[in-house]
């Protein structure tokens, strides 16, 4: 960065402490403020919550309900760039006349809505954004992904959209932005609402497998494993051959069990087939094995485990913590930056450490803001004027590529009938009303692929490759999600790129990146959520894991490549250079294991639960397969649920008066919680307690989502678009507000190869005569 690194006041909350964290990982100064007893997070776990989420901040100690509380906070934010606030009501005061200034307001529901004052933890966000619906058994409660995934997701939300209020106060001032930690998670579920928006259709919750592609949990000899059937036809081929190395195939050497529909009919029994040639033999070994055969397996490791990963480990992608007790070794952050250098070594910082910073003279802005655009003029995007190349496909990418424009990035996704996108044609992928033949009616793809350009190119050839050299000289950005060393061989590699563009932002982003021992390892979500350790914490105990089956792991790797492209613009902006930002997705979501790998081995299953709360979980109401999620964060807040249930008695029953006695007495607590909300709707339960100021709601799924949620409705967080050949459908919305330049749905996803000639043209400059001839020679197409 620029010698004067941007300056974030952070004003942490449970929503907002991993967009600091993510912040001190770009190199920017996180000013953390405390109170006079120092942030909550320092007596959470031991200490070791506030070593993960703080270290490397500066601290300072505000009362902020004192007389010259806000005037103090004034002071300090005069010479801050961002404010990152997770307060519940906001300072906004503190704020007044600083014009510079990005403030960035995370909060469980968002600043606008009939619940924007709703009480929310992890566990209730998760389960009003969708994400609970989508986890666990479909005969058994909705489960909690582990480690705060909910509030993870509003977290690199708030970087990104730290990041954006940055870039866009380059054109002009400053300005608040909004981020609903609920619309986050409901922006984040794969195909969760996908199927309902294209199908009608809410699928279950699949337990330990995929609902769409050909792969789960299965048990090992010693744990578990990550992986399944593959994507294409060479790998069922090179999965069968080995079955038949090893005389374990059964029938599925048949004709019949080539036709991956027939397969996906009767997946039960081809499941079988092969647990019970997995069944026998240790995870890591045969997790080798495959992988040596270009197959999607991993071993599901626990977080303490990780260290031991030598992918991990070669790319230096722990951090080393100083605390007052000694040195500590804590997961690192997603990608090394800036230019390919990690920071590896943080500080915890003692409350009011930097209390000198309240009285340092302002410091002078780090650019100043311009001047406000005309009312009358256009109202630009934060990435307006940006031109991405987008060489992904799938999900991970694709979902890079959607948030960058949908802030404003023109992005041309490069693809071509003979090989398009998998998500526009494979049939057990495909969410549409009609046939499933027609490449451009799915929904998957049209959802993650909206406000994009499609050029049909075939890169499997010279012309192709030279045609794609053309425009890379006029883009500023290239994502791709390729295996390792596929832009190598296609002679586009960082160093031949920078001949071509010198100030070209390379983002890759394979499954375990373009270094270290295992970088040729074939990576699906399931498979790297797998290696991270998220898969091994989800389920209910050690001998009771459900695993995570639906991409989350794509989703935060996509939402971690478009943080890092955007911080990459911003360094270019400040220094005039480009980078290559080798993302790993296996360190995208290893990030994401919060306080997982302090904690040690104490770390495991939990199912629901919370490890000070009590009651947490999540209870079956009034109605088939519905649930209700309450957090008990006190003995207040119990209290008021007793009363509300209609058992007074239990909040002075000496059995259940702490939280440490409820957990002792958890049938009792849990048997009188669960018989109230079993006789109430989950909505009317979640009414009455929040009304109270507990937290509580309802598990929704796709269909409530779409139709029945308030509170998203009231954001317009549904966007109707006409697709020119899906016809009209709704999308998922932004769900990062920038107030005074606001990304959106404009566009719905291109028809493929679309913009061919357009962009070629007016991009890449090519001639009428040349794209003529192009087309003729199959390069088109």
């Amino acid at each position: 960065m620029s010698e004067q690194a941007p300056r974030v006041v952070e004003l942490s909350s449970p929503f907002a402490r991993f967009a600091g964290r993510l912040l001190v990982g770009l190199g920017h100064e996180v000013v953390l403020v405390e109170p006079p007893e120092g942030d909550e997070t320092r007596r959470e776990q031991g200490g070791d919550a506030f070593v993960h989420w703080h270290a490397g901040k500066r601290s300072v100690t505000v009362d902020l309900a004192a007389p010259d509380g806000t005037a103090q906070l004034h002071r300090l934010l005069r010479g801050a760039d961002i404010l990152l606030d997770g307060t519940e009501h906001g300072a906004e005061l503190a704020a007044e006349g600083l014009d510079q200034l990005v403030h960035v307001r995370v909060t469980p529901f968002g600043l606008v809505g009939p619940r924007n004052d709703w009480q929310g933890t992890d566990l209730v966000v998760a389960a009003l954004g969708g994400m609970l619906a989508q986890v666990g058994d479909p005969d058994g409660p909705p489960l909690r992904l582990p480690e705060n995934q909910a509030e993870q997701l509003a977290g690199v939300n708030a970087a990104i959209a730290a990041l954006l209020g940055l870039r866009a106060r380059r054109r002009g001032p400053g300005q608040l932005i909004d981020v609903s930690a609920q619309a986050c998670v409901a922006a984040a579920l794969e195909a969760g609402a996908l199927a309902y928006l294209h199908e009608d259709r809410v699928p279950p919750r699949p337990g330990s497998v995929h609902p769409l592609v050909p792969h789960g949990l299965f048990h090992a000899a010693d744990g578990h494993l990550g992986g399944g059937l593959g994507g294409s036809p060479r790998m069922w081929d090179a999965l069968l051959d080995w079955l038949r190395e090893e005389k374990a195939d059964a029938d599925l050497a048949e004709p019949r069990w080539q036709d991956p529909v027939e397969r996906k009919k009767h997946q039960d029994h081809v499941f079988k087939v092969v647990q019970d040639f997995v069944g026998t033999r240790p995870k890591a070994e045969f997790a080798r094995q495959a992988q040596a055969r270009k197959l999607p397996w991993a071993a599901v490791d626990l977080p303490h485990e990780l260290p031991d990963n030598p992918q991990l480990a070669a790319r230096d992608f722990f951090t080393r913590v100083t605390t007052p007790e000694g040195e500590r070794i804590d997961l690192g952050f997603p990608f090394a930056f800036p230019e390919g250098r990690r920071r590896t070594q943080l500080v915890v910082p003692g409350p009011g450490d930097d209390q000198g910073l309240l009285d340092d003279p302002p410091r002078a802005a780090r650019t100043t803001p311009a001047s406000a655009p005309a009312a009358d003029g256009p109202v630009r995007p934060a990435l307006d004027g940006v031109r991405v190349l987008d060489l992904t496909w799938v999900l991970a990418g694709p979902y890079c590529t959607k948030i960058l424009a949908d802030h404003g990035a023109e992005v041309i996704k490069v693809e071509s009938a003979g090989r398009p996108d998998p998500t526009r044609f494979a049939p057990f992928m495909h969410l549409s009303r009609g046939p499933h033949t027609d490449p451009n009616t799915n929904g998957y793809f049209n959802e993650v692929n909206r406000n994009k350009q499609s050029i049909a190119l075939d890169t499997r050839t010279e012309e192709g490759i030279a045609v794609l050299r053309d425009l890379i000289a006029h883009c500023d950005v290239i994502v791709e999600n390729f295996s390792s060393t596929v832009m190598t061989k296609l002679g586009l590699g960082y160093e031949a790129l920078r001949t071509i563009n010198p100030d070209i932002v390379y983002v890759s982003m394979s499954g375990m990146g373009h270094t270290g021992p295992r970088n040729g390892w074939v990576s699906y979500a399931d498979t790297v959520s797998a290696s991270s350790g998220l898969t091994g914490l989800t389920g209910w105990g050690p001998d009771d894991v459900v695993g995570v089956i639906y991409g989350h792991g794509d989703i935060v790797a996509g939402l971690q490549a478009a943080l890092a492209t955007i911080a990459a613009l911003e360094h270019r902006a400040e220094t005039g250079r480009g980078q290559h930002i080798d993302l790993s997705q296996l360190e995208a979501i290893a990030a994401h294991m919060g306080t997982s790998l302090l904690r040690g081995t104490e770390v495991g299953p939990a199912g629901n639960t919370h490890s000070a709360w009590s009651p947490q979980g999540v209870y079956r109401s009034l109605g088939a397969d519905r649930w209700l999620a309450v957090s008990v964060r006190d003995d207040t807040e119990w209290t008021a649920l007793c009363e509300v249930i209609g058992r007074p008695e239990l909040a002075t029953d000496e059995r259940t008066r702490t939280a440490e006695a409820r957990r002792l007495e958890s049938a009792l607590v849990d048997g009188a919680l669960g018989t109230w909300v079993r006789t109430v709707s989950a909505d009317s339960a979640a009414e009455l307690l929040q009304a109270r100021g507990i937290p509580a709601g309802a598990v929704q799924d796709g269909r409530e989502l779409v139709e029945h949620d308030p509170q998203l409705r009231a954001r317009g967080f549904y966007v109707r678009k006409e697709h020119p050949v899906a016809g009209a459908f709704l999308h998922e919305g932004v769900p990062i507000t920038l107030t005074r330049t606001p990304g959106s749905i404009r566009e719905p996803a291109p028809v493929l190869g679309a913009d061919t000639d357009a962009v070629l043209r007016e991009v890449a400059g090519l001639t009428p005569e040349r794209i003529q001839h192009l087309r003729a020679d199959g390069v088109l197409r």
